[in-house]
């Protein structure tokens, strides 16, 4: 798919996510971001859009609610005419061990992780349709697509994110006749959470292969190379510099 004066939406506009917004606008697509309490980021996210030349747009949003999912997709349509791609980023990530783990955590997980990406998915897939084809790339995680759960006290996640993996398969089965492709990413270790020691980060770097962390611009060139393919569809690509064989 070429991505001059196409509309994506980003669910998630947060760090990765802001560097795959600053991406589509330097190729030529107007860009939305949803966040839940992020705004400063979402607004930095819509500022790089700007400075690209592309219009941005930043809409406050809580996924766990299907309301709000679709009137995120909505107020795309509506400020920007069109919706061609859909990136499904917003997570919760929340560690809690087996014996506190709550419904209320559970759902909290489920309800944004897995549920969030169905929903924004239909909502999206009609205008997809109508411009006679879209993309949808959902985001899933290296230990889920690895198919075997590697840390405790993240029991709704790991489930969350194969479910993803499922979803992605599906949903291309179902809308692969309206030319909507549908693809799932893996990240494995990207970018450290703001709380990682310098030790921590050193150890995962050893754990990993090719003995580095990724950094955001390795997740921006496989979004761009799953928007770009044109018969690629129900696939889920780790990125994880080669985690998940060691």
């Amino acid at each position: 798919m070429e991505l001059s004066n196409r509309v994506a939406l980003i669910t998630g506009g947060r760090r990765i996510g802001l560097a795959v917004a600053a991406a589509f606008a330097s190729r030529g697509s107007d860009i939305v971001v949803t966040y839940a309490r992020s705004r400063d980021e979402a607004e930095r996210a819509v500022s790089l859009v700007q400075a690209a030349g592309r219009r941005g747009l930043a809409i406050q949003a809580d996924l766990s609610d299907p309301d709000q999912c679709a009137a995120a997709v909505r107020q795309t349509v509506d400020a920007f005419g069109r919706l061609d791609i859909l990136v499904n980023m917003a997570s919760v990530y929340v560690r809690r061990t087996f014996a506190e783990l709550s419904p209320a955590d559970w759902d909290a997980t489920m309800h944004v992780d897995l549920r969030a990406a169905f929903l924004c998915a239909k909502a999206a897939a009609p205008h997809m349709k109508a411009q006679s084809g879209g993309r949808i790339i959902n985001f899933s995680d290296w230990v889920a697509r690895s198919g075997r759960p590697r840390y405790e006290g993240f029991l709704p996640y790991y489930v969350a994110k194969a479910g993803v993996i499922a979803l992605t398969e599906a949903l291309a089965l179902e809308l692969a006749r309206d030319n909507i492709l549908v693809n799932a990413i893996a990240p494995g270790p990207i970018v450290a959470p703001p709380e990682t020691t310098d030790a921590e980060q050193r150890a995962v770097a050893d754990a990993t292969p090719l003995g580095r962390w990724g950094g955001e611009g390795e997740i921006v060139k496989a979004v761009l190379a799953l928007v770009d393919t044109d018969f690629i569809t129900g696939e889920t690509l780790r990125v994880d510099g080669g985690r998940h064989v060691k």
